[in-house]
């Protein structure tokens, strides 16, 4: 590494809060380097104050700069001129951007979803992705456009050991149990399939309740809500509060994975730790039926191309079991999850974001870095 002679500066959209576990270490690298970071962050519903804390409790004494909406965003980045800006998602008429700006796609996740190919549609100069498998498949998809493998930046934490003092006591759980990480995400969800006394079925552990920022902050998921507060009444859960966005913490003091169609199955494994992948999950009457084409349009092949880096749950009668065979042989997986992690996660070295810091620094097309 080495310290940039230039004015630099970075910035990152934060059009979802949720984008912040996975821009968090690249931030960190950059600071190493001496080089600004901003964070351009969307107000939502739950308030400036609320996301303000969020936000300092992932990126302590972070520049923020808030916006209403992608219009004002964009019109900050041809105002501010920064030398490059980061995008976690898509984002319409960069071109103009261009003129003055590098910028980067940082997707928000590996997941299953199709949508991790379709946000490539916005043309950055470059996108950061994560493994040969993927660098390929995007570089056949979009050959006008560039590709860097670079590695998945979210796990350098935990892959550093940055996080090895946490502990499942840190949350009010005991350390002498093992510990399960219940993570599903907001749509297509097992959250309604679980019934309201499932962590007295699972005493024996503790469970760690991290579901997707969406179940807890929007109000179309009001339901999936109450059944985790109601969850959070037994003694040996704990629901991950709001302004705990970031996953990774708990990742690490996690022994097996519980989730369903979620980027956290795949990071999780990359770990080399053992998952267990809930094939039940609610799907709403758009997709059902006749019309269940729209959710295998909505899910990405890899869904099934790797389905077997995780014991399946085609029900939740067969929940429990699957768990206690995972806890009990944890290596059981371990050879399907290091053939799939350099495909669906990259190099997990923990220096993916020094990689990603490096090409930033050592790119000599950059804007004017004026702010």
């Amino acid at each position: 590494m080495f310290l940039w002679k230039y004015a630099v500066n970075v910035f990152f959209d934060v059009q979802e809060l949720y984008y912040l576990p996975q821009y968090t270490p690249i931030i960190a690298s950059l600071k190493k380097q001496g080089v600004e970071a901003v964070l351009v962050v969307y107000r939502t519903e739950i308030g400036i104050k609320t996301q303000s804390k969020l936000v300092g409790s992932l990126c302590p004494g972070a520049n923020i700069e808030w916006v209403e909406n992608e219009a004002q965003a964009r019109a900050l980045y041809l105002n501010r001129r920064p030398s490059w800006l980061i995008i976690g998602s898509d984002f319409d008429h960069l071109d103009g951007i261009h003129r003055n700006t590098k910028t980067a796609l940082v997707n928000h996740g590996i997941g299953p979803k199709a949508c991790y190919y379709d946000v490539s549609s916005s043309a950055t100069n470059v996108r950061f992705v994560e493994g040969p498998y993927r660098t390929q498949r995007l570089q056949k998809m979009y050959p006008e456009q560039k590709f860097v493998d670079t590695g998945y930046a979210k796990l350098d934490p935990v892959v550093n050991g940055d996080l090895n003092h946490l502990k499942p006591s840190d949350w009010g759980l005991d350390d002498a149990k093992k510990t399960i990480l219940y993570a599903p995400t907001f749509y297509p969800s097992s959250i309604e399939y679980l019934p309201k006394d499932f962590p007295k079925e699972f005493s024996e552990y503790n469970v760690i309740l991290k579901p997707h920022y969406f179940s807890l902050a929007n109000k179309k998921y009001k339901s999936q809500k109450r059944l985790l507060e109601c969850w959070d009444k037994s003694d040996n859960v704990y629901l991950a509060k709001l302004d705990q966005v970031n996953i990774i913490p708990f990742m690490a003091v996690a022994d097996v994975l519980i989730s369903d169609a979620s980027s956290t199955l795949f990071e999780f494994a990359a770990l080399n730790k053992p998952v267990v992948w809930c094939d039940f999950y609610k799907l709403r009457w758009g997709y059902r039926g006749l019309l269940k084409f729209r959710f295998k349009k909505r899910m990405d092949e890899d869904l099934y191309k790797y389905a077997d880096i995780a014991v399946h749950a085609k029900s939740y009668s067969e929940l429990k079991n699957n768990v206690d065979s995972q806890v009990q042989d944890p290596n059981s997986y371990a050879e399907q999850r290091q053939k799939y992690s350099l495909a669906l996660a990259g190099n997990v070295d923990g220096q993916c974001s020094e990689r990603i810091v490096d090409y930033i620094l050592s790119n000599k097309e950059l804007g004017n870095g004026v702010v």
